[in-house]
Parts: C-alpha cells; sequence; structure tokens
C-alpha cells in the first residue's frame, strides 16, 4: 500500500490518499476540503479514486466528501452510524467554523467494528473506537502494519472529547483495548500532526502511556 498525506482546511487535517499499487486503485480519506489539492494529487500519481473513506464526520474531516461524491460519483463508506448526527450538522459545523458550505449526505455504507473494505487489492481492517465521537472508526492495513487513526490518537495527545457525545472514558478504551493490541511497531497517521507509533506513544504519552 502507498500512500500521501494532504493538509487540508485551515485545521491542517491530515487528509490521506491511499492506493493500491498494483491496480493504481485509490481511496481518500477524510477529504475535509482543499477538494483542488486532493485531485492534483490524484492527477500526479496517475490514480483512479473509488472511493472515500471516512473516519468521523466533523467538518474538517468530511466537510467536502458530499461535493467530492457528487463530483465523480464516488461511494462514501464510514463512519459508524452513531455519527449520523454529525452529518446532519455539517451545514451548521460549516457556518461556526468558518468553513465553505458543507453538504449533508447519506454514506452508501455505515462501517462497524470489524468490517472489511477493500481499495483496489488492499483490505483494510475497520475498528470502531468511540470516544472522540461515538461513531469513530480506524483504518487498519495489517501487511503494512498502517492505522488511520483519525482523531482518536496524536504524537503525544489524544482526541477532544468535549464535543456532544464525546466520552473521554470511552476514547481510552478504544485505545487500549482496540489500538495496542495490533501491536507496538504499527505506525499511524492521526488526523492532525506528525506520525508516530503504537509502542513510541505506550512509553510516552501522557494521557495513555502503560504508566499512567
Amino acid at each position: 500500500m502507498k500512500y500521501l498525506i494532504i493538509p487540508v482546511t485551515p485545521f491542517e487535517q491530515n487528509c490521506t490518499l491511499i492506493w493500491c499499487e498494483k491496480t493504481r486503485k485509490a481511496a481518500v480519506i477524510d477529504p475535509g476540503g482543499d477538494l483542488g489539492k486532493v485531485m492534483q494529487a490524484v492527477e500526479r500519481e496517475g490514480l483512479t479514486l473509488e472511493k472515500i473513506l471516512l473516519t468521523h464526520a466533523h467538518i474538517d474531516h468530511a466537510g467536502a466528501a458530499g461535493e467530492l461524491a457528487e463530483k465523480l460519483q464516488l461511494p462514501i463508506e464510514g463512519p459508524h452510524q452513531d455519527d449520523q448526527f454529525w452529518i446532519e450538522m455539517l451545514p451548521q459545523q460549516s457556518t461556526m467554523f468558518g468553513f465553505p458550505t458543507a453538504k449533508a449526505f447519506t454514506p452508501d455504507r455505515w462501517l462497524q467494528h470489524d468490517d472489511r473494505v477493500q481499495v483496489g487489492e488492499l483490505t483494510l481492517q475497520v475498528l470502531h473506537c468511540p470516544g472522540h465521537t461515538p461513531g469513530h472508526v480506524v483504518f487498519y492495513h495489517p501487511e503494512s502494519k498502517l492505522a488511520q487513526v483519525g482523531d482518536v490518537l496524536f504524537a503525544g495527545s489524544i482526541g477532544r472529547t468535549d464535543f456532544p457525545k464525546g466520552n473521554h472514558q470511552d476514547l481510552i478504551r478504544s485505545i487500549r483495548e482496540k489500538l495496542w493490541p495490533l501491536g507496538n511497531d504499527v505506525v499511524f497517521i492521526p488526523g492532525h500532526g506528525p506520525m508516530s507509533t503504537f509502542g513510541q506513544e505506550r512509553k510516552t504519552n501522557p494521557f495513555v502511556a502503560d504508566g499512567v
């Protein structure tokens, strides 16, 4: 699996383009905005975009998903249905944070824990990791030991839980019971900021290190 991180929106959200090297088929994860930058990368790499994947439905992650899906006739997969209320609030979120007007939409496929998502010949494992939002999911590619964790976990920090239906204990449980068992050598792309490994966070993250 190949990937390219494309920071988008004023929040510098890590939109990620992933693709199957054999088929050149690709998915864009969390297209929060700046679709011109995303499509330039797709064209530059010579890829065929086949779907949109969403970790959760906050504006900086999902704001441009409806527009991109409509423009290119792409299916949207994810997040978990517990984030439906956030999708319905996308127009309100865009006004609140000064984003371009965002369209609400209905995903073509809601994702559940342990579902599988195909991108070309790649298979991603879905982990439902509530806490930051109730319907947050993580995408994991076992062969690459690479996880796209959205706003669950960051290098040195964790996701906020002060938004509607956020839950701090759920978030900690998601990290420790669903992410850590994947292995210390797993590299993760967070929704914001630099990449890290689960092992590094278990040693040094002040919120979820093993000694905390």
